[in-house]
This record gives structure tokens, sequence and C-alpha cells, in this order.
């Protein structure tokens, strides 16, 4: 099993990326990298299983100045993109991406070594491997019959991360140095909202051969000539203003949505606009500020609102806990109101992405039988981080603690669901904006979802 394509494509981007922003070296040699880059992921997109050669390919195809420096960023962007995978994988995987150490001469051979998946404890299956029976391309867990016999494939990210797929995840690695800086313009308009915009608008695509909107707006912020002549700036000093690109459109996106964010507070100090600021300023990036001041508040009444801008912002803000997951790895981001313990349990939890649901599965020691149920996950998590024991049922979790209003749960508080007359049928973990990561039911996996409809929140410390 090679290196996870995932994991290389973000080291590529990463290794690129490096290489062109910022760096004092000519233009012209800027513009070959570039295009080196779009045509890497192009293709990546189409067949993450040539991803290997298509990383030969790239370095190859670099100056022969930047190879050996091209060489080593890659190795060392895969590097950090396992480690970052690492807290997060069931043990087996962990084992697999943290082979013993060898000397290496050539960094990229690191990176495109062929590593052979090592045995499966008895009674437990192969994390790589063929996969079982019935298993799709998708990347999920497909255990063999009877959970002992067959093999399973490692999950994928999109099949446990809802809002994301493979192209923008790597694509994560080349923006992120932009959504950091554009994340630091003002309080108000973190990263992990830009990349969830970025995501919702075109994709994370750009370059030349990025999708224009049917009424011309274009690159991956999706600006509108005009929007663009007021903040399309040179941010990464090459000399234009690139819609196209990704340092020119992610900082005029963080100064609109900070301009737009504080013209918003002023409003509401005014009393003529009510709403959540930052919700309001996503819809004015979506319909514009002046549909914000014309509604006196989230724009309504018009079937475009209707349709398209109130979804659009609750797409971000449903995704926005997502990405700032993805993007810590990067540049460590804090989620809000997440306390030490409860960023322990939800990380403890998040271990165990992708383990089948098992009924009765799962205990204060971990996995059992091959999974959790939903009970069995919390009582591992909230045990593991806390020491605290709960007992083993949804029904008699939820006597344990205080409940708080749904509104107010932080990340690593317990939501409960599916009530029926002797108490909730369903218990997950809060990881904030409205998602939390549960093990949902048969034939299904831990997974982060979103809240169901009439759930209530427990906090336990």
């Amino acid at each position: 099993m090679s290196v996870d394509p995932s994991a290389v494509i973000v080291a590529v981007a990463t290794a690129a990326s490096a290489l062109v922003q910022g760096a004092d070296i000519p233009d012209q040699i800027k513009e070959q990298v570039t295009q080196a880059v779009e045509s890497f992921q192009a293709s990546a997109e189409a067949s993450a299983a040539t991803t290997d050669r298509q990383v030969a390919d790239l370095v190859a195809g670099l100056p022969e100045p930047m190879r050996p420096a091209a060489e080593q960023a890659v190795a060392d962007a895969t590097s950090a993109a396992k480690d970052a995978l690492m807290p997060h994988l069931p043990a087996e995987a962990a084992a697999v991406l943290e082979p013993p150490p060898a000397p290496v001469e050539n960094p990229v051979q690191a990176v495109l070594e062929q590593v052979p998946a090592p045995a499966a404890p008895a009674g437990r299956p192969s994390v790589f491997g063929a996969p079982a029976t019935g298993a799709t391309g998708s990347g999920a867990w497909a255990p063999g019959p009877a959970w002992g016999g067959g093999a399973v494939t490692l999950p994928s990210i999109p099949a446990i991360l809802p809002g994301t797929n493979l192209a923008p995840i790597g694509a994560i690695a080349v923006f992120a140095p932009w959504l950091r800086k554009a994340g630091q313009l003002c309080d108000g308009v973190g990263a992990p909202v830009l990349a969830a915009l970025y995501s919702a608008e075109n994709g994370f695509r750009y370059g030349p051969s990025a999708p224009v909107s049917p009424v011309g707006a274009k690159g991956p912020g999706q600006f509108m000539p005009g929007t663009w002549d007021a903040y399309g700036k040179d941010a990464d000093g090459d000399g234009r203003a690139d819609v196209l690109g990704i340092a020119d459109p992610v900082m005029a996106s963080g100064n609109l949505l900070c301009d737009n964010y504080r013209q918003i507070e002023q409003w509401k100090a005014q009393g003529v606009v009510r709403g959540d600021t930052l919700d309001l300023t996503l819809a004015a990036y979506n319909a514009g500020l002046g549909a914000v001041r014309r509604s006196g508040g989230m724009p309504s009444g018009s079937p475009d609102y209707e349709n398209q801008t109130k979804p659009y912002v609750a797409k971000i803000r449903a995704t926005e806990m997502v990405f700032a997951r993805l993007l810590s790895p990067f540049f460590g981001l804090g989620l809000p109101g997440m306390t030490e313990t409860g960023n322990r349990v939800v990380d403890l939890a998040f271990r165990y992405l992708g383990l089948p649901y098992v009924w009765g599965g799962g205990n204060v020691n971990g996995p059992s039988g091959g999974g959790f149920d939903c009970s069995g996950l919390t009582s591992y998590a909230v045990y593991a981080a806390t020491g605290v024991r709960l007992p083993r049922t949804s029904q008699t979790q939820w006597r344990v603690g205080t409940e708080i209003p749904i509104q107010l749960a932080r990340p690593g508080d317990l939501v409960f669901g599916n009530w029926q007359s002797d108490g909730p049928g369903h218990v997950g973990i809060y990881i904030g904006g409205g998602q939390m990561v549960h093990a949902p039911t048969f034939g299904d996996v831990v997974r982060v979802g979103a809240v169901f409809p009439g759930m209530k929140a427990r906090r336990l410390l």
C-alpha cells in the first residue's frame, strides 16, 4: 500500500505552494511551477490511484535548480500530513502510517515507496488490504463476514467529514497560508469561515480553468468584476491582481468580509438591522450588503434569497468547524468555545472516525466487537479524557450532569435525541457549528454529522 493519496496531494500542493508564494524567484519560474501544480491537481482529481506517478512527474518537471528543494518539501509536507492524521486514526491505521524508521537518501523516494500492510491483530481485520466483498470505492469501512474474516479499507476523510472531498483537502495546503493571513484581518471573520466560504463558492478551484458562474463571477472567491475592481489587490507581490489565483482573491475576500462585518455591527448598534453579525456578513457576500440593509437583517422575500442566500449561509456555518479541524494541522487553530477537556473528549472520539457501528460495542476501554454503538463511544471518550465513568446506555447517560440549552452547547458536551418513553435513544458528542461526532446506527460508521432536530444537550463537567 503506498502513502495515502490524500496525504500525498496535500504534500505536493504544500511543497509547490511554498516554492511559489513569497519566494524570491523570477516570474517565469513562478509561472512554470504554477502550471505544473494545476496540471498535477487536475490529473490527481481524475485518478487518485496514480498519485505516486504524478508526484514524480511533477518534481521531474520543475526547473533543475528547484528539484532538491521540491523533493525535501514534498517529504516534509507528507510527514506533516501523516502526523496531522495520526491522532485521529484507529491504532491499526496509525501503525501502517508509522512504519519503522529507515535511512533514506532521496526524500521523494520516501513518499513514493511501497509500504506493506502489517498483519492485523488476532480477531481484527487489517486496516489496509483488499476491500471486503461489497465494499465501495468511497473508502468507507467494509467488514468481512462476522467482522473477523475479511479485510477493510481505511475510511477516507470524505466518507466521514461532510462538506469535503479529495480536491479541497489537497487545496487546503495551498490556500492555508493565505487563509491564515486573511483570517487575522479582523476578529469577526476567522480562517475556518473563509475556508468554508471558498468550499461553498467554487470548491477551491483556481487558475485559468476555474469555472465561471452563469452571471460572470470568477475565481475561487467568485468575484463579480465591479467588486474585484474595488477589492482586488496584488497580495503576493507578483505584480498583478489575479482574480483566478490564490493569494489575491483570499485577501480580497478577507477585506470585503471584514468591511461588511464592521458595517453590519454599526447598523446593529443603530437598530436598523438585526441578527447574527457573521451570518449577515456571509449573506452580504452572496446577495450584497444592500440586501441586508433593505431587509433589516437576513435577506428574505425574494426567491433568490430564500433558495440561495439562506442555504448558502447555513452551509458555511455548518461546515466551519469541519474546516477548523482540517486547517488546524497547518497552523494550530483553536475552536470557539472549546475547553481543554472538551477538546480532549472530541479528539478521542475522532480517533475512531470510520469504525463500524456495533450494537452494544465499546466501553471505557475502547471499542469491542469491532466497533462502537452511540453510548459506547461517549463512554470511552469521556472516561479517557476525564476519568469519569458514564452509565452504559443513552437513557442512563441523560441523567448525568446538567441540561443546558442546545444553543449554548460547546465542544465536548453530550447531545441526546431520538426521544422515546424511557428517554433518549441516541447520544453524540457536540463539536460545534451544529455538528456532532457519533456512532449512528447499523450499517454505518463513527462519523461527523448534523445535530438532529429536537436534540437536547447536557454538560457533564
